[in-house]
């Protein structure tokens, strides 16, 4: 049965999720599509247990996004079709025992079931129905107790926790598309002494030497090795450590760019090691690696106002585990094009002069004139 703290969840998420649908109020069909894919999503999820049952480690996470995912769509048709979704849960789930349950999915047991594949199948027609009857509202409408029925009885067979589903959709999809405020924003340096910081206003200056390499200098004074592309085909590589720059000013992360102006947390020996050691280095500069070669094919973000939600929620597994992780995801967009912005622009000019102010959490480029060696 719904319980009462389900129903306050359920008005929560409604009150605070409709920010987040940039889809036309007056089209079903998109809502629809999303629908049918994520509950093709789920059977997927379900499929790779089959297969690969305890390797697959991360089934229950993943099932577990999939449902949210899945209720978004549906909510988001709900109000397409002005249905009161507390009531139609009301109804269609009650003697479904799944709300804080404990989940079947604990220490490795498997709950793939022919039952549950059963009940995912039957989810997936009466989605197929409800995309079938996308202009025949009448018929929606009835349509949808039958898939909220079926969506109940499903997650219940799974056996997670339906206020975990949507918590944990709503956490996500605000983080994704909601402008987070900055008072809410961690700064994750702001207990340790001044020298450990990362500065709040800083200038690097990149300079490209006739032997292709690039240099960095701060105050000054050159920080790190000289570095070229490592490619065959020179792709701009040689001037990554920007993107450390814009985690730095933007995140308020970055292992990288801490050990190259030496500014390590070292007063708390278990975060010095463990935020800012050798592994959150090489975390972070494979995730910088693998998101470059994602961006070669999209022009270096050129001309881009967003960021894949897929290539966020990959980010967001990169680096679960790291304190970066509760930054939320539109700051993890933020800190992206703002940093591919400033690569484009030294790339352009074989350097220059990039600017990070973490008070505002921006980051840009300056001209460093005549500077270069050609």
């Amino acid at each position: 049965m719904v319980n009462i703290g389900t129903m306050a969840l359920l008005r929560q998420y409604e009150l605070s999720i409709e920010k987040t649908d940039r889809f036309s109020k007056d089209e079903i069909t998109p809502i629809l599509m999303g629908l049918f894919g994520e509950v093709g999503s789920i059977m997927a999820t379900s499929k790779k247990y089959h297969r690969e049952s305890k390797a697959y480690a991360g089934y229950r996470s993943a099932v577990e996004e999939e449902f949210g995912d899945a209720f978004w769509y549906f909510s988001a048709l709900c109000r397409r079709l002005a249905i009161d979704i507390e009531n139609i849960f009301e109804s269609s789930c009650e003697g479904h025992q799944f709300s804080n349950s404990v989940s079947k999915l604990s220490k490795n047991k498997s709950t793939v079931s022919k039952e549950l594949d059963v009940a995912l199948i039957d989810l997936g027609i009466a989605t197929a129905q409800l995309l079938k009857e996308d202009e025949n509202t009448e018929i929606l409408r009835k349509n949808v107790s039958i898939f909220a029925e079926l969506y109940c009885n499903a997650l219940e067979l799974t056996g997670l926790d339906f206020c975990s589903v949507v918590g944990g959709n709503l956490s996500k999809t605000l983080g994704r598309f909601s402008t987070p405020d900055p008072g809410s924003l961690e700064d994750f340096d702001a207990s340790y002494p001044d020298d450990e910081q990362l500065p709040q206003y800083f200038e690097i200056h990149i300079v490209q030497r006739k032997s292709g390499r690039s240099y960095l200098k701060w105050n000054g004074v050159f920080i790190g090795d000289p570095l070229t592309d490592n490619i065959s085909t020179p792709d701009g590589y040689r001037f990554h450590d920007v993107f450390h720059m814009a985690h730095a000013a933007v995140l308020h992360w970055s292992p990288t760019f801490r050990a190259l102006i030496k500014h390590k947390r070292k007063s708390d020996s278990a975060t010095d090691m463990e935020q800012d050691g050798g592994r959150a280095i090489v975390v972070e500069e494979g995730l910088t690696a693998w998101l470059f070669s994602y961006a070669q094919g999209l022009d270096n973000f050129d001309g881009h106002d967003g960021v894949s939600f897929d290539v966020l929620k990959t980010i967001q597994k990169f680096v679960q585990g790291y304190e970066v992780g509760r930054c939320p995801l539109k700051l993890w967009e933020d800190a992206i094009l703002q940093g591919y912005e400033v690569f484009r622009q030294v790339k352009k000019h074989n350097g220059g002069i990039v600017i990070g102010d973490r008070t505002n959490r921006t980051i840009s480029y300056r001209s460093i004139g005549n500077g270069n060696e050609s």
